[in-house]
């Protein structure tokens, strides 16, 4: 028979492990599979109302990092994302979001999965336990020191995201923590640490659950933020959206008629004289402008519609 100190030795990975909050069992959840369906959503359902007030305890430094994001890509940088699973493919979905919302080009916020693409669909678990991988497609993409890396993880430890963190600290670009743990080895990289701490998960381990919802809400905050100190927003309205299917379109018109305080026939007229331009055609019937000097106004208040109308 073993020793204490050889049994230790055997389940020396099992109490690392442990020690990971989003990896502790819950103690509310412990009977899931004795409810009847009602209860089990309930149960569950309870769980999750309690990450939107975790992550309203993470706003001074989500707006630190908004703040961070917003200098660096006025300073003619990106932003990126890192992840594996859950967290890789909630980077994706953000960035590939905020092209047709804000009117940015598509290489300015990129995500990168462990794994590569195929990983979007297909779970390929292995692929978050290789960190040469993640300081690769770091590499891939030229980070510099104009950037900005958010490192995307549950349990803070990922070796992927680890990688990728990794190159770009030494390339001098920024990089911000967003974990569901205190203490972790990304924290330890980064510049901001947005620790939302949700606890253990209603169903242990299945961190695509309440650590999915704090991380999809923190990666909404800092590119929706960010876009806005860039100017993307007047007032709430997305102003710089690309009007390419019949939705974003009308949604376009909308927000120049509202603005402009014209009617639909009139907006839509100038959506068509602007080049589908939200804000150049709101500037050309607010100050009755052509589009060349419309775009020129625009241009030089920075791409600001409310000080391209306060001029």
């Amino acid at each position: 028979m073993g020793t204490c100190k050889d049994i230790d030795s055997l389940i020396g990975y099992t109490t690392e492990f442990n020690r990971s909050v989003t990896e502790e069992r819950n103690p509310r959840t412990m009977d899931l599979d004795k409810l009847n369906t009602t209860d089990l959503v309930s149960r569950i359902q309870e769980e999750d109302l309690e990450v939107p007030q975790v992550v309203r305890k993470c706003i001074p430094e989500i707006a630190k990092a908004v703040d961070l994001i917003a200098e660096r890509l006025r300073a003619g940088g990106r932003l990126f994302y890192f992840g594996a699973g859950t967290s890789g493919r909630l980077g994706v979905l953000d960035a590939s979001e905020c092209p047709p919302t804000f009117g940015i080009a598509p290489d300015l916020i990129q995500a990168h999965l462990a794994g590569g693409k195929e990983a979007m669909f297909k779970s390929f678990e292995n692929a978050e336990d290789d960190r040469d991988a993640g300081f690769r497609d770091a590499t891939a993409v030229g980070i510099t020191d104009k950037d900005v890396v958010v490192g995307i993880t549950a349990s803070g430890r990922t070796p992927y995201v680890l990688g990728a963190c990794d190159k770009a600290r030494a390339n001098g670009a920024k990089v911000i923590a967003t974990v569901n743990n205190h203490g972790t080895d990304l924290e330890r990289l980064a510049d901001v640490t947005i620790a939302v701490v949700v606890g253990p998960e209603a169903l242990s381990g299945s961190t695509r659950m309440k650590a999915g919802t704090a991380q999809k809400m923190v990666l909404n905050l800092l590119s929706t933020c960010a876009m806005v100190r860039q100017g993307k927003v007047y007032e709430n309205l997305m102003v710089d959206l690309k009007p390419t299917n019949h939705k974003l379109r009308e949604r376009a018109v909308s927000i120049i008629s509202t603005i402009s305080g014209v009617p639909r026939h009139v907006a839509e007229g100038a959506l068509v004289a602007s080049h589908d331009n939200a804000k150049t055609a709101i500037l050309m019937v607010k100050k009755k402008l052509g589009r060349a000097a419309a775009e020129a106004l625009l241009s030089q208040c920075e791409g600001s519609l409310r000080r391209a109308l306060e001029v």
